[in-house]
This record gives structure tokens, C-alpha cells and sequence, in this order.
């Protein structure tokens, strides 16, 4: 586990960044690229590599904080919705191996964040898939 990422060096204040929430356990702070106007990352103060590298107790703690900044997000900013996403590993788009969830306030199509989700399944055997994801749980 790397203790130099960028999102270590905010925790222990060699990075300055703008703090939107603080405990013991988890930071909140603006994406220094905002996509829109108050993307905020919300990362745990212990470092992990990725939201499957963390324990439960730790990904509660993450969720609630960002579940509390979209709220006030929709409330305060004027966002119509929010989305709420980690990426784990670099096929995914992760680029900070330390675990983190953007909360992204959203007001408008083409308010510069694309999310876009294409059905893929016509030549997939979504039986198989199914059975080889639920024999693993």
C-alpha cells in the first residue's frame, strides 16, 4: 500500500486542498478538476487502494459522508440530481490508488460530466454470468 499519493499527502497537510468535512476517519474536499461545480472527493484518512481493498466499517463511514454532501449539494448548490462513484483500478478510471467517491453535483445535460451506459448484452449469456457471479458470493 503506497503512503505517497497525492490524497496521503492532503491527509497529512503537505498538499493544501479545500476542506469540506473532517472527522477521524474521513476527509471531504473539492476535486481540484471540478467537472461541475462542487465535485467533491470524499476519502478515508487510513489509506486503501480502492473501495475493494476497504473494510465495511470504513466504506460506511465514506458513504455517509458523501450521502450528507449530496444532500446539502441538491439543497445549497441548486443541483437537480447527484452522482455518487468510486473507480477501482486503471480500466475502471481510477487514477489515485487510494480509495475515494466523487460526489458530483449535477444541474443540466451537457453540464460537462458524461456518464453513459450502452446495452452491450445481445451477444453475452447473461444465465452463465449470472450463476458464475452468485456461485462466488
Amino acid at each position: 500500500m503506497s503512503q505517497d499519493d497525492v490524497f496521503c499527502k492532503i491527509i497529512r497537510g503537505e498538499i493544501p486542498c479545500y476542506k469540506i468535512f473532517e472527522d477521524q476517519d474521513v476527509l471531504a474536499f473539492l476535486d481540484i478538476s471540478q467537472v461541475t461545480k462542487g465535485h467533491v472527493l470524499v476519502i478515508p484518512k487510513e489509506h486503501y487502494d480502492n473501495f475493494l481493498a476497504a473494510p465495511q466499517e470504513v466504506i460506511h463511514k465514506v458513504m455517509d459522508v458523501a450521502q450528507r454532501i449530496g444532500q446539502v449539494q441538491i439543497q445549497m448548490l441548486g443541483a437537480k440530481g447527484v452522482n455518487i462513484l468510486t473507480n477501482c483500478y486503471e480500466a475502471a478510471g481510477q487514477s489515485v490508488n487510494h480509495f475515494h467517491v466523487h460526489v458530483i453535483p449535477r444541474y443540466e445535460k451537457g453540464d460537462g460530466f458524461i456518464l453513459e451506459m450502452k446495452d452491450n448484452s445481445k451477444d453475452l449469456n447473461l444465465p452463465m454470468i449470472a450463476k458464475s457471479i452468485k456461485d462466488q458470493l
